[in-house]
Parts: C-alpha cells; structure tokens; sequence
C-alpha cells in the first residue's frame, strides 16, 4: 500500500483534473467514473454517470480550484475524499465535496460525488 502522503497527492489530482474543461469534456471522465456512479448534485438532483457527462460536455468552461483535501482509507481499496471548491466567476460559488473512490484490477474509479453549495471560506 503506498503511503498516506502519496495517496494524498494521487487523489488530489485524480480531483483537480475532473475541476479541468479539457477533462471534463474528454473521454478521461468517463474512464475516472465507475459504472454505476451518481452524485448529488448541489442542484439538490441526483445525477447518473451518463447525465453527469452529458452535463459536463454541455456547458461552458469553468475556471475552479480546489484546497482544503482530506482523505481517509475507508478499506483497503476505498478512500472517501473531502475537500473544498471555488467556481471562479461572478459571483464566485464555493462548495465544500465528497467523493468516494474504489479500486479495481490496479485502477481507481469514482463511485460516488456530493457538492454542496457553502459560504467563502473564512
């Protein structure tokens, strides 16, 4: 098993490149996201992995950066990831996220998201 602080910037960066257009709009969200996916979105809907692409290859480019990143190692081959999210624009909408992510044969995958609209941070 790697290290906590190499699982840290492994998963910081599988999160950071779904925050990306070019990602978001390529075939890459579709291998980063597990069959069966959903999230809830923070339209308060829940959205299945075929609609959150569709969405995603549907709008316009975004600009987010993501900090506060916590993970925790639900099982051996789970890890809950938390952070926050800045959509730049105006206004600028904050979310604070969770994703759980699960391995398979060597490959991490995204079997759940939630993004919930919050104040800036302080």
């Amino acid at each position: 098993m790697p290290s906590e602080n190499v699982l840290t910037i492994y998963f910081q960066e599988l999160e950071k490149s779904l925050l990306q257009s070019g990602v978001r709009k390529s075939e890459r969200v579709s291998q980063l996201l597990a069959e069966g996916f959903f999230e809830f979105g923070s339209s308060g809907r829940t959205l299945s992995k075929e609609q959150i692409i569709a969405s995603l290859h549907a709008e316009s480019p975004v600009n987010c950066t993501a900090t506060e990143f916590k993970i925790q190692l639900l099982a051996p081959q789970t890890a809950l990831v938390t952070y926050r999210a800045c959509r730049h624009g105006e206004p600028p909408v904050f979310t604070v996220r969770s994703s759980i992510w699960q391995q398979w044969e060597g490959l991490w995958q995204m079997v759940f998201h939630q993004g919930t609209i919050s104040t800036a941070p302080t």
